[in-house]
């Protein structure tokens, strides 16, 4: 088929109104200037057609959603549903993490071409890794580019007292997000990922394990599962398995900390004396949120101090309260 042909099916789809065959062609003349090795405006394309496809699916999908479930004990609710307006250029991880969750997306948005070779795009991801690190942030990232509303799953409304009540909980969330497509976290998932083998755990604690694994196993919806855990360690060999891609954040290294702290303090004028690099080398073994809580620190103490500009001192006055924040954190005070 012509270029011409296909612009002439796109106008008549369009004329008629038929949303199915309008992208089927439009996907075609994508193809065709992917052959011609017009590879910036197949990926424009692509990306333009997918918004359209996508906003129209969301307002069918959305529409009659199901209300939010809740605790019956308590009467909380389960989840949120989170929108967010973020560039995946913000988020500062390691090159591989970053490559690993564009994978992500393309599988999605392509998960129609992937069916016709009897392939599945990978919808269940583990994010491992230590606090602050950036698990939360990529799943807001994948909503955001997606166009697909972040359910957060509230961990301490699902655990009831009732142990009984936890696994109904569960059983509501998994009913909740099947019967849309979203893009669900489960953060601190190690709440209920613990090892079954653990002596210290109540027998009923277990079976709400088993319960989620086979809900998990059972998960036929659309939506990408994120589950977040900063414990990897604890986590069930069993819950391993159960995912199709497993993502580790590392403690950024000493470019990724000049970048972030770069990023952080663009919003402040700064004195000539600014020594980044020497801030960098202070905040080895920092995460990004670390990095971040030292910056907002360091800009509210010279704007409290009726100062426009940022000095050398309140960088370095930050990063040490910091540090003593963590050794009381970490009951370290007094030791050498």
């Amino acid at each position: 088929m012509t270029t011409t042909d296909l612009i002439k099916q796109l106008f008549m789809s369009f004329n008629d109104k038929d949303n199915d065959t309008f992208i089927q062609i439009a996907r075609e003349y994508i193809e065709h200037e992917k052959r011609k090795k017009h590879t910036v405006v197949a990926k424009d394309l692509e990306k333009a057609l997918f918004s359209v496809s996508n906003v129209q699916n969301s307002s069918r999908r959305f529409k009659n959603s199901l209300p939010i479930p809740r605790d019956s004990e308590k009467g909380f609710p389960l989840l949120e549903i989170q929108h967010f307006d973020k560039s995946i250029d913000s988020l500062i991880v390691a090159d591989e993490v970053k490559i690993q969750l564009e994978q992500v997306i393309r599988e999605f948005k392509d998960a129609d071409i992937l069916a016709t070779y009897n392939l599945q795009n990978k919808r269940k991801i583990l994010l491992c890794g230590k606090p602050g690190t950036g698990k939360t942030f990529s799943a807001q990232i994948v909503s955001s580019v997606l166009n697909i509303p972040l359910v957060y799953v509230r961990f301490d409304a699902i655990i009831s007292s009732y142990l009984g009540e936890t696994a109904t909980n569960l059983r509501k969330v998994f009913d909740y997000i099947e019967s849309n497509t979203w893009i669900v976290l489960f953060d601190e998932f190690d709440v209920i990922g613990k090892n079954r083998d653990d002596s210290h755990e109540h027998g009923e604690i277990k079976r709400v394990v088993n319960n989620f694994l086979q809900m998990l196993d059972n998960f036929k919806g659309d939506s990408i599962i994120l589950a977040a855990t900063n414990h990897q360690n604890m986590l069930d060999p069993a819950i391993w398995r159960r995912f199709d891609d497993i993502v580790y954040y590392e403690l950024p290294d000493e470019n990724t900390r000049k970048k972030l702290f770069e990023i952080y303090l663009k919003t402040i004028k700064k004195d000539t004396d600014i020594d980044i690099a020497k801030a960098t080398s202070m905040t080895d073994g920092f995460s990004p949120a670390d990095i971040k809580m030292v910056t907002e620190e360091a800009m509210k103490t010279a704007i409290i101090s009726s100062r426009n500009h940022l000095g050398q001192n309140d960088i370095i006055r930050a990063i040490e309260k910091f540090i003593r924040r963590e050794k009381v954190r970490n009951n370290l005070m007094g030791n050498k």
